[in-house]
Protein backbone atom coordinates (compact mmCIF):
# COMPACT_ATOMS: atom_id res chain seq x y z
CA UNK A 1 0.00 0.00 0.00
CA UNK A 2 1.01 3.65 -0.47
CA UNK A 3 0.70 5.57 2.76
CA UNK A 4 -1.72 8.45 3.05
CA UNK A 5 0.64 11.13 4.31
CA UNK A 6 -1.97 13.57 5.54
CA UNK A 7 -0.05 13.35 8.84
CA UNK A 8 -2.69 13.05 11.53
CA UNK A 9 -1.11 13.99 14.85
CA UNK A 10 0.47 12.15 16.54
CA UNK A 11 2.42 10.29 13.86
CA UNK A 12 5.30 8.25 15.20
CA UNK A 13 7.70 6.03 13.25
CA UNK A 14 10.57 3.87 14.43
CA UNK A 15 13.97 2.79 13.09
CA UNK A 16 14.79 -0.52 14.85
CA UNK A 17 18.49 -1.49 14.95
CA UNK A 18 19.40 2.16 14.31
CA UNK A 19 18.57 1.61 10.65
CA UNK A 20 21.77 -0.32 9.96
CA UNK A 21 22.27 -3.85 8.67
CA UNK A 22 21.34 -6.18 11.56
CA UNK A 23 23.63 -8.92 12.86
CA UNK A 24 20.67 -11.23 13.33
CA UNK A 25 17.52 -11.28 11.21
CA UNK A 26 15.58 -13.17 13.85
CA UNK A 27 16.55 -10.65 16.51
CA UNK A 28 15.70 -7.73 14.24
CA UNK A 29 12.32 -9.22 13.32
CA UNK A 30 11.43 -9.62 16.98
CA UNK A 31 12.53 -6.05 17.74
CA UNK A 32 10.40 -4.76 14.87
CA UNK A 33 7.38 -6.67 16.16
CA UNK A 34 7.98 -5.24 19.64
CA UNK A 35 8.06 -1.69 18.27
CA UNK A 36 4.76 -2.29 16.47
CA UNK A 37 3.21 -3.70 19.63
CA UNK A 38 4.42 -0.64 21.56
CA UNK A 39 2.34 1.61 19.31
CA UNK A 40 4.53 2.95 16.51
CA UNK A 41 2.58 4.09 13.46
CA UNK A 42 5.25 2.94 11.00
CA UNK A 43 8.61 1.14 10.98
CA UNK A 44 11.69 1.46 8.79
CA UNK A 45 13.79 -1.28 7.23
CA UNK A 46 17.52 -1.24 8.17
CA UNK A 47 18.61 -0.13 4.69
CA UNK A 48 20.52 3.00 5.73
CA UNK A 49 23.80 1.70 4.30
CA UNK A 50 22.37 -0.58 1.60
CA UNK A 51 23.29 1.62 -1.37
CA UNK A 52 25.91 0.68 -3.95
CA UNK A 53 28.37 3.43 -2.97
CA UNK A 54 28.41 2.46 0.71
CA UNK A 55 28.45 -1.28 0.08
CA UNK A 56 31.37 -1.00 -2.35
CA UNK A 57 33.47 0.53 0.42
CA UNK A 58 32.29 -1.46 3.44
CA UNK A 59 30.63 -4.67 2.30
CA UNK A 60 31.79 -5.56 -1.23
CA UNK A 61 30.07 -8.47 -2.89
CA UNK A 62 26.56 -7.49 -1.79
CA UNK A 63 24.08 -6.80 -4.57
CA UNK A 64 22.01 -3.73 -3.58
CA UNK A 65 18.77 -4.95 -5.16
CA UNK A 66 18.98 -8.35 -3.47
CA UNK A 67 19.97 -6.90 -0.11
CA UNK A 68 17.27 -4.22 -0.09
CA UNK A 69 14.65 -6.80 -1.07
CA UNK A 70 15.75 -9.10 1.75
CA UNK A 71 15.74 -6.37 4.39
CA UNK A 72 12.47 -4.83 3.24
CA UNK A 73 10.84 -8.27 3.09
CA UNK A 74 11.91 -9.06 6.66
CA UNK A 75 10.41 -5.81 7.94
CA UNK A 76 7.18 -6.25 6.03
CA UNK A 77 6.73 -9.71 7.52
CA UNK A 78 7.52 -8.60 11.09
CA UNK A 79 5.43 -5.41 10.86
CA UNK A 80 2.20 -7.12 9.86
CA UNK A 81 -0.30 -4.45 8.83
CA UNK A 82 1.89 -1.61 10.10
CA UNK A 83 3.28 0.57 7.26
CA UNK A 84 6.96 -0.03 6.51
CA UNK A 85 9.45 2.27 4.82
CA UNK A 86 12.96 2.10 3.48
CA UNK A 87 15.88 4.17 4.77
CA UNK A 88 18.20 6.03 2.41
CA UNK A 89 21.48 7.05 4.01
CA UNK A 90 24.21 9.32 2.62
CA UNK A 91 26.21 7.95 -0.31
CA UNK A 92 29.49 9.48 0.85
CA UNK A 93 29.84 11.00 -2.62
CA UNK A 94 30.33 14.74 -2.99
CA UNK A 95 30.01 17.09 -5.95
CA UNK A 96 32.42 20.01 -6.44
CA UNK A 97 33.61 22.02 -4.57
CA UNK A 98 33.41 19.37 -1.82
CA UNK A 99 34.49 16.40 -3.95
CA UNK A 100 34.93 15.18 -7.51
CA UNK A 101 31.78 13.11 -7.93
CA UNK A 102 29.17 13.71 -10.58
CA UNK A 103 25.59 14.56 -9.57
CA UNK A 104 24.20 12.07 -12.08
CA UNK A 105 26.33 9.32 -10.50
CA UNK A 106 24.82 10.09 -7.09
CA UNK A 107 21.36 10.05 -8.67
CA UNK A 108 22.06 6.61 -10.17
CA UNK A 109 23.05 5.20 -6.76
CA UNK A 110 19.80 6.39 -5.22
CA UNK A 111 17.70 5.41 -8.23
CA UNK A 112 18.91 1.82 -7.93
CA UNK A 113 18.05 1.63 -4.23
CA UNK A 114 14.73 3.45 -4.55
CA UNK A 115 13.52 1.09 -7.27
CA UNK A 116 14.60 -1.94 -5.23
CA UNK A 117 12.72 -0.69 -2.16
CA UNK A 118 9.63 0.13 -4.21
CA UNK A 119 9.67 -3.32 -5.78
CA UNK A 120 10.05 -4.92 -2.34
CA UNK A 121 6.93 -3.19 -1.04
CA UNK A 122 8.12 -0.04 0.74
CA UNK A 123 5.27 2.30 1.73
CA UNK A 124 7.49 5.37 2.08
CA UNK A 125 11.12 6.46 2.01
CA UNK A 126 13.09 8.17 4.78
CA UNK A 127 16.29 10.04 3.92
CA UNK A 128 18.12 9.66 7.22
CA UNK A 129 21.20 11.50 8.59
CA UNK A 130 21.66 13.42 5.35
CA UNK A 131 24.59 15.84 5.24
CA UNK A 132 24.68 17.13 1.65
CA UNK A 133 22.03 18.96 -0.36
CA UNK A 134 23.25 17.17 -3.50
CA UNK A 135 22.44 13.79 -1.92
CA UNK A 136 19.00 14.92 -0.80
CA UNK A 137 18.08 16.44 -4.16
CA UNK A 138 19.38 13.39 -6.04
CA UNK A 139 17.38 11.00 -3.85
CA UNK A 140 14.24 13.09 -4.14
CA UNK A 141 14.53 13.21 -7.93
CA UNK A 142 15.20 9.46 -8.00
CA UNK A 143 12.00 8.81 -6.03
CA UNK A 144 9.85 11.16 -8.09
CA UNK A 145 8.16 8.56 -10.30
CA UNK A 146 7.67 5.88 -7.64
CA UNK A 147 4.67 7.52 -5.99
CA UNK A 148 6.28 6.98 -2.58
CA UNK A 149 6.17 9.74 0.04
CA UNK A 150 9.66 10.98 0.92
CA UNK A 151 10.61 12.18 4.41
CA UNK A 152 13.97 13.88 4.89
CA UNK A 153 16.00 14.30 8.10
CA UNK A 154 19.26 16.27 8.06
CA UNK A 155 22.22 15.75 10.34
CA UNK A 156 24.00 18.91 11.52
CA UNK A 157 27.01 19.61 13.74
CA UNK A 158 27.27 21.67 16.90
CA UNK A 159 27.13 24.91 14.91
CA UNK A 160 24.01 23.83 13.02
CA UNK A 161 25.76 23.10 9.72
CA UNK A 162 25.79 19.99 7.56
CA UNK A 163 29.04 18.32 6.49
CA UNK A 164 29.06 20.45 3.34
CA UNK A 165 28.42 23.66 5.29
CA UNK A 166 24.70 23.82 4.54
CA UNK A 167 21.97 25.16 6.81
CA UNK A 168 18.56 23.72 7.57
CA UNK A 169 16.46 26.64 6.31
CA UNK A 170 17.78 26.72 2.70
CA UNK A 171 17.48 22.92 2.59
CA UNK A 172 13.86 23.23 3.72
CA UNK A 173 13.13 25.93 1.12
CA UNK A 174 14.69 23.84 -1.65
CA UNK A 175 13.36 20.39 -0.79
CA UNK A 176 9.76 21.30 0.01
CA UNK A 177 9.58 23.11 -3.35
CA UNK A 178 10.74 19.87 -4.98
CA UNK A 179 7.94 17.89 -3.36
CA UNK A 180 9.35 16.37 -0.16
CA UNK A 181 6.53 15.05 2.06
CA UNK A 182 8.17 16.15 5.32
CA UNK A 183 11.51 17.70 6.26
CA UNK A 184 13.38 18.02 9.53
CA UNK A 185 16.37 17.10 11.63
CA UNK A 186 17.85 14.06 13.36
CA UNK A 187 19.67 13.98 16.67
CA UNK A 188 19.32 14.52 20.41
CA UNK A 189 15.92 16.17 21.10
CA UNK A 190 17.53 18.12 23.96
CA UNK A 191 20.07 19.71 21.59
CA UNK A 192 19.35 23.45 21.67
CA UNK A 193 20.88 24.02 18.22
CA UNK A 194 18.37 21.63 16.65
CA UNK A 195 15.45 23.22 18.46
CA UNK A 196 16.64 26.67 17.40
CA UNK A 197 16.82 25.51 13.77
CA UNK A 198 13.29 24.13 13.92
CA UNK A 199 11.92 27.31 15.48
CA UNK A 200 13.61 29.52 12.90
CA UNK A 201 12.31 27.42 10.02
CA UNK A 202 8.74 26.82 11.19
CA UNK A 203 7.41 30.10 9.76
CA UNK A 204 8.72 29.07 6.33
CA UNK A 205 7.60 25.42 6.26
CA UNK A 206 4.93 24.49 3.74
CA UNK A 207 5.74 20.79 4.29
CA UNK A 208 5.27 19.17 7.72
CA UNK A 209 8.27 19.30 10.04
CA UNK A 210 9.74 16.02 11.30
CA UNK A 211 12.22 15.17 14.05
CA UNK A 212 14.07 11.85 14.33
CA UNK A 213 14.97 11.63 18.02
CA UNK A 214 17.96 9.73 19.39
CA UNK A 215 18.58 8.73 23.00
CA UNK A 216 21.36 7.22 25.09
CA UNK A 217 21.82 4.93 28.09
CA UNK A 218 21.86 7.90 30.49
CA UNK A 219 18.22 8.82 29.83
CA UNK A 220 15.08 7.13 31.02
CA UNK A 221 12.21 6.68 28.58
CA UNK A 222 10.36 9.43 30.41
CA UNK A 223 13.22 11.89 30.05
CA UNK A 224 13.56 11.04 26.37
CA UNK A 225 9.85 11.63 25.76
CA UNK A 226 9.65 14.87 27.74
CA UNK A 227 12.27 16.40 25.44
CA UNK A 228 9.70 16.29 22.63
CA UNK A 229 7.50 18.98 24.21
CA UNK A 230 9.49 22.04 23.05
CA UNK A 231 9.73 20.51 19.58
CA UNK A 232 5.95 20.14 19.39
CA UNK A 233 5.57 23.77 20.46
CA UNK A 234 8.07 24.74 17.73
CA UNK A 235 5.91 23.07 15.07
CA UNK A 236 7.15 19.47 14.70
CA UNK A 237 4.30 17.25 13.53
CA UNK A 238 6.03 13.90 12.89
CA UNK A 239 8.38 12.16 15.28
CA UNK A 240 10.71 9.24 14.77
CA UNK A 241 12.34 7.01 17.36
CA UNK A 242 15.95 6.92 16.21
CA UNK A 243 19.24 5.61 17.56
CA UNK A 244 19.28 3.53 20.75
CA UNK A 245 15.52 3.73 21.26
CA UNK A 246 13.46 0.76 22.43
CA UNK A 247 9.75 -0.12 22.74
CA UNK A 248 9.52 1.61 26.14
CA UNK A 249 10.70 4.83 24.50
CA UNK A 250 7.94 4.43 21.91
CA UNK A 251 5.27 4.07 24.60
CA UNK A 252 6.53 7.08 26.52
CA UNK A 253 6.90 9.27 23.43
CA UNK A 254 3.45 8.34 22.12
CA UNK A 255 1.95 9.29 25.48
CA UNK A 256 3.67 12.70 25.50
CA UNK A 257 2.63 13.42 21.92
CA UNK A 258 -1.01 12.57 22.61
CA UNK A 259 -1.10 14.85 25.65
CA UNK A 260 0.76 17.83 24.18
CA UNK A 261 -0.26 18.22 20.57
CA UNK A 262 -1.03 18.95 17.90
CA UNK A 263 1.36 21.81 17.18
CA UNK A 264 0.13 25.13 15.88
CA UNK A 265 0.93 25.32 12.18
CA UNK A 266 1.22 28.61 10.28
CA UNK A 267 -1.49 28.64 7.61
CA UNK A 268 0.40 30.83 5.13
CA UNK A 269 4.14 30.17 5.52
CA UNK A 270 6.61 32.58 3.98
CA UNK A 271 8.45 30.34 1.53
CA UNK A 272 8.84 32.62 -1.48
CA UNK A 273 12.60 32.30 -1.52
CA UNK A 274 15.52 31.22 -3.66
CA UNK A 275 18.40 29.34 -2.05
CA UNK A 276 21.92 28.05 -2.22
CA UNK A 277 23.13 25.37 0.19
CA UNK A 278 24.25 27.90 2.80
CA UNK A 279 21.63 30.63 2.50
CA UNK A 280 17.99 31.33 1.73
CA UNK A 281 17.12 34.55 -0.11
CA UNK A 282 13.60 35.73 0.67
CA UNK A 283 12.17 37.63 -2.27
CA UNK A 284 10.11 40.77 -2.47
CA UNK A 285 7.27 41.39 -4.88
CA UNK A 286 9.58 42.86 -7.54
CA UNK A 287 12.76 41.22 -8.76
CA UNK A 288 15.24 43.39 -10.60
CA UNK A 289 17.63 41.27 -12.65
CA UNK A 290 21.22 42.23 -13.37
CA UNK A 291 22.46 42.37 -16.92
CA UNK A 292 22.99 38.76 -18.10
CA UNK A 293 26.25 37.40 -16.70
CA UNK A 294 28.17 35.13 -19.06
CA UNK A 295 29.45 31.78 -17.79
CA UNK A 296 33.21 32.16 -17.93
CA UNK A 297 36.10 31.18 -15.68
CA UNK A 298 35.44 34.45 -13.84
CA UNK A 299 31.82 33.55 -12.99
CA UNK A 300 32.42 33.06 -9.28
CA UNK A 301 34.13 36.46 -9.00
CA UNK A 302 31.37 38.06 -11.06
CA UNK A 303 28.75 36.70 -8.67
CA UNK A 304 30.67 37.78 -5.59
CA UNK A 305 31.39 41.24 -6.97
CA UNK A 306 27.85 41.96 -8.13
CA UNK A 307 26.93 44.78 -5.77
CA UNK A 308 24.70 47.12 -7.69
CA UNK A 309 22.03 48.95 -5.72
CA UNK A 310 19.84 48.91 -8.83
CA UNK A 311 19.46 45.09 -8.91
CA UNK A 312 18.48 42.45 -6.39
CA UNK A 313 18.93 39.28 -8.44
CA UNK A 314 21.93 37.90 -10.35
CA UNK A 315 20.87 36.82 -13.84
CA UNK A 316 23.17 34.21 -15.40
CA UNK A 317 23.03 33.27 -19.08
CA UNK A 318 23.26 29.51 -19.67
CA UNK A 319 24.14 28.52 -23.24
CA UNK A 320 25.48 24.98 -22.81
CA UNK A 321 25.69 22.00 -20.47
CA UNK A 322 29.19 23.14 -19.53
CA UNK A 323 27.72 26.49 -18.49
CA UNK A 324 25.22 24.69 -16.26
CA UNK A 325 28.01 22.74 -14.58
CA UNK A 326 30.09 25.89 -14.12
CA UNK A 327 27.18 27.71 -12.49
CA UNK A 328 26.66 24.82 -10.07
CA UNK A 329 30.33 24.90 -9.08
CA UNK A 330 30.54 28.70 -8.80
CA UNK A 331 27.35 29.73 -7.04
CA UNK A 332 28.15 28.92 -3.40
CA UNK A 333 29.52 32.40 -2.65
CA UNK A 334 26.82 34.49 -4.31
CA UNK A 335 25.43 37.43 -2.31
CA UNK A 336 22.18 37.54 -4.28
CA UNK A 337 19.54 35.05 -5.38
CA UNK A 338 20.39 33.52 -8.76
CA UNK A 339 18.19 33.55 -11.84
CA UNK A 340 18.99 31.82 -15.12
CA UNK A 341 18.04 32.45 -18.72
CA UNK A 342 18.38 29.77 -21.38
CA UNK A 343 17.03 29.25 -24.88
CA UNK A 344 17.29 25.45 -24.99
CA UNK A 345 15.16 23.16 -22.76
CA UNK A 346 17.95 20.59 -22.29
CA UNK A 347 20.42 23.28 -21.25
CA UNK A 348 17.90 24.80 -18.83
CA UNK A 349 17.19 21.39 -17.32
CA UNK A 350 20.90 20.83 -16.78
CA UNK A 351 21.12 24.15 -14.92
CA UNK A 352 18.12 23.25 -12.74
CA UNK A 353 19.41 19.73 -12.12
CA UNK A 354 22.97 20.53 -11.13
CA UNK A 355 22.35 23.70 -9.10
CA UNK A 356 22.31 22.76 -5.41
CA UNK A 357 19.58 25.05 -4.20
CA UNK A 358 16.49 26.78 -5.57
CA UNK A 359 16.87 28.81 -8.75
CA UNK A 360 14.76 31.52 -10.35
CA UNK A 361 13.99 31.04 -14.05
CA UNK A 362 13.59 34.04 -16.35
CA UNK A 363 10.19 33.64 -18.02
CA UNK A 364 11.31 35.75 -20.99
CA UNK A 365 13.06 32.69 -22.39
CA UNK A 366 12.24 31.58 -25.92
CA UNK A 367 11.25 28.18 -24.52
CA UNK A 368 7.53 27.52 -24.96
CA UNK A 369 5.43 27.92 -21.77
CA UNK A 370 4.10 24.35 -22.05
CA UNK A 371 7.71 23.15 -21.76
CA UNK A 372 9.06 25.85 -19.45
CA UNK A 373 6.40 25.62 -16.74
CA UNK A 374 6.53 21.85 -15.99
CA UNK A 375 10.33 21.87 -16.23
CA UNK A 376 10.53 24.65 -13.65
CA UNK A 377 8.03 22.88 -11.42
CA UNK A 378 9.91 19.58 -11.59
CA UNK A 379 12.92 21.12 -9.87
CA UNK A 380 10.98 23.40 -7.53
CA UNK A 381 12.33 26.55 -9.17
CA UNK A 382 10.60 29.92 -9.29
CA UNK A 383 9.35 31.11 -12.68
CA UNK A 384 9.47 34.90 -12.82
Amino acid sequence: MIMDFSFPFPFLFACPANGRLPDSFSGFSQLTADFVKAGTDAVCAPTLTANRAWLAASAPGNDPETLNAKLMGAVRKAAGNCPAGGLLGPTGMFVPPFGEDDFDAIYSVYREQVLALKKAGADFLLLDRQNSLADMRAALLAARNTGLPVLICLSVDGSGHTLTGGDFLPALITLQAMGASAIGLAGDPENGILLENIRAASAHASAPLVFLADTDSQKTSGQFAEAAKPLIQAGVRLFGAGRNTDPEDIRALKNVLEKNGPPKIRKEPDCYAAAIEREAFFLGSDLVFSQPIECTSALEDDLIDLDDEQVNTALVKISSIDDAVLLAESSSMTKLPVAVCAENPSVLEAALRYFQGRLIVDSRSAIEPEVLEPLTAKYGAILY
